[in-house]
């Protein structure tokens, strides 16, 4: 369960927050939310501030604008005290194209440690290339794998950008529909080498090490096993996922969302590897993109979040909102990422101070006072990610790898599912509210134990609490079956938990 966070802008203030203010102020919040993991961005040196960290200038350096380096490792420390991993982001794809900062021209060269070249410039990201077969390179980037672990004490690592790493023309404007696509010239073999011995570095350092892939492409094996022929990364990041919510939300109408293919999305991985799924992350934040949120209620986040206020236009968004986050979390694979704010529908995107704004810190920030104002329904979203967190830690949700589809129905808008002992109801449809829906089920006593539409959460308070659902045992289509029958009021999820086994007969007294 991951929190990606950008120190630099996870205070309040219009300015650069520190590691010290992270701390203080931010830390207490991570932790209070629920998530165990902490995904550091923008920790390597980097001269420009608005490359969100993925310009790297030096690579043996924290950035220096947050602060000193014993405050990240107490930061680090801090984290760890309070039962939280730290990973940090990698850059081991490219390096910043300054030659003044950078590696760029280091022995007056161009080519001391990047391709000669056309194919030493990466154009699309105006940066430099590592020539992954040189001896000198393999060795800097790993010695630099090991540093962060030794000096730092982190616990693993995002390695971003893989994908540019694995093909010649860094798989830009590429469509990969074929596994031809996987196996052919394009693929740079000696990249592919450098992160199988990165990952065995790094799992001979730290066995309890955990390393992430970002890759676009599907290229497979990735987070399968050195040992069973595999790249050797723990996880891969489920990147289809948070592509297809912004399809959805904001190219179809809410009554065309097609279950089966909503259902297909979320679930079509590979079953050898290890995957972390999300709704959305940094990417989707920055500047000339939207957040879900902010795709969903738009301009009217600014005037009708107050509580009390019944605007149709946010309630649609934010029981979509917890819907969302609740299904892709319940049918990730093995792990879950969020970007910080977002939890509580962060208002507005990430643009960080450029000429182009003024060199304003305005959207360069967090605002956490919104989610602390009780007169706001930012609180109620908040409340709702907590305690959906809370549920998968207390049941091991991504610790259970089997989840059975009961059932789904396009037109009716509904999915059913099973998982970790647990059944998941999904009523996505924006009018109809079905008020005894009977669906086939494992036969038992239910009891209601999460429902997205709680007053506590923002909703319409349609569902008394903490109910109980008995199975029923029906012969009317001829054969036997144990069928549940529930309220499902629209635009809801619910979770039951099994309380007893055992059936009733229907009829019977």
């Amino acid at each position: 369960l991951i929190y990606e966070v950008h120190v630099g802008m996870a205070q309040e203030e219009e300015k650069i927050g520190s590691y010290r203010e992270f701390i203080d102020k931010v830390l207490p919040r991570v932790i209070s939310c629920g998530y165990n993991t902490l995904q550091l961005m923008a920790v390597q040196e980097h001269p420009y501030y608005g490359s969100f960290g993925y310009q790297v200038s030096n690579f043996f350096a924290a950035s220096s604008r947050f602060g000193p380096p014993e405050d990240l490792k107490e930061l680090i420390d801090e984290a760890h005290s309070a039962g939280l991993a730290v990973i940090m982001d990698l850059i081991h794809s490219h390096s910043v194209s300054n030659e003044v900062e950078g590696l760029s021209c280091f022995d007056g060269t161009l080519y001391q440690f990047f391709h000669n070249g056309p194919r030493g410039r990466h154009h699309a990201w105006d940066s430099r290339c590592f020539d992954y077969a040189k001896p000198q390179v393999l060795h800097f980037l790993l010695s630099n794998c090991r540093f962060w672990l030794d000096e730092y004490k982190l616990d693993g690592f995002r390695f971003d950008g893989v994908t540019s790493m694995l093909y010649t023309d860094h798989g830009l404007e590429k469509a990969f529909t074929s596994y031809d696509d996987y196996f052919d010239d394009n693929v740079d073999e000696d990249a592919l080498t450098y992160l199988a011995l990165a990952n065995k570095l790094i799992h001979d350092v730290r066995p309890d090490a955990v390393t992430i892939a970002e890759d676009i492409s599907g290229m497979p094996g990735l987070a399968v096993p050195i040992s069973s022929g595999g790249v050797g990364f723990d996880y891969r990041f489920a990147m289809g996922v948070p592509d297809n919510w912004i399809r959805l939300v904001k190219d179809t109408p809410d009554e065309e969302w097609q279950m089966g293919h909503l259902w297909y999305e979320l679930t079509n991985r590979r079953r050898d590897e290890k995957t972390i799924s999300y709704t959305e992350s940094h990417d989707q934040a920055l500047v000339g993109d939207k957040t879900i949120i902010f795709r969903l209620i738009d301009a009217d986040m600014y005037d009708h979040m107050q509580v009390g206020d019944d605007n149709h236009t946010v309630a649609r968004g934010m029981a979509l909102h917890k819907m969302i986050r609740l299904i892709t979390l319940a049918t990730a694979g093995n792990g879950y990422l969020n970007f910080m704010g977002n939890e509580f529908g962060h208002p507005d995107w990430v643009d960080f101070p450029r000429e182009g704004n003024n060199w304003s810190y305005r959207y360069a920030r967090r605002q956490w006072h919104l989610v602390d104002d009780e007169n706001l329904k930012y609180q109620f979203l908040a409340r709702f990610d907590r305690d959906m967190i809370s549920l998968s830690k207390d049941h091991r949700l991504l610790e259970s790898a089997k989840i059975r589809l009961v059932y789904e129905h396009s037109d009716n808008k509904i999915i059913i599912f099973e998982r970790s002992g647990l059944l998941f109801i999904f009523n996505f449809h924006p009018e109809r509210s079905y008020s005894d829906y009977r669906f086939e089920a494992p036969p038992g006593k239910y009891r209601m134990i999460l429902n997205s539409d709680a007053p506590e959460y923002g909703g319409h308070n349609r569902l008394h609490p903490n109910q109980y659902h008995l199975t029923l045992f029906d012969t009317s289509m001829g054969k036997g079956r144990n069928l549940l029958s529930a309220y499902l009021p629209t635009r809801t999820a619910l979770v039951l938990q099994p309380v007893s086994s055992g059936c009733n007969n229907l009829g019977q007294t």
